[in-house]
């Protein structure tokens, strides 16, 4: 049986099931800043605390949505771990993302992932869809939630 085939089994008997959550992450201002430099996204609610406090409803900066999202790859790897050597995961995208509340400077964010659907592509890649919730600790509404899709490429 290829690796393939036996991690679909596994994968598919998981349909529906939460996959797990990851390590708490810390979105501090030094986060914040560093992302507002690489994207060139510099607005004033991310990247000066005063007039963020001063002029909007949030009290002080918040992180992009961009940012906040580009963990989902620090959480998978928290939940799901390291592939084999067998194997490489790669990102194949979202179907649907929406940002649900804003992420706070300072603020600890976590992945939850639920394994939506697994399907096998080719002979050798599997495709997996996870039901991906950003959460922010101490809020009962999530920062993100998204359908991300996966693909896992088999070396049989």
């Amino acid at each position: 049986m290829s690796d393939t085939t036996t991690n679909y089994e596994f994968l598919q008997s998981m349909q529906g099931a939460e996959i797990g959550v990851s390590e708490w992450i810390l979105i501090d201002q030094s986060k914040i800043d560093d992302f507002a430099r690489v994207t060139q996204d510099d607005q004033f609610i991310h990247v000066n605390p005063e007039r963020a406090k001063n002029e909007t409803d949030f009290g002080g900066t918040i992180a992009h949505g961009f940012l906040v999202l580009s963990l989902a790859s620090k959480f998978s790897l928290d939940v799901l771990g390291q592939n084999s050597q067998k194997s490489v995961s790669i990102n194949y995208g979202f179907d649907k993302v929406r940002f649900i509340s804003p992420v706070l400077a300072n603020s600890l964010v976590r992945g939850r992932f639920n394994l939506k659907r697994v399907d096998i592509d080719r002979p050798t890649e599997l495709r997996q869809i996870y039901d991906l919730s950003i959460e922010i600790k101490g809020l009962d509404r999530p920062a993100i939630i998204a359908e991300w899709i996966t693909l896992t490429i088999y070396n049989n």
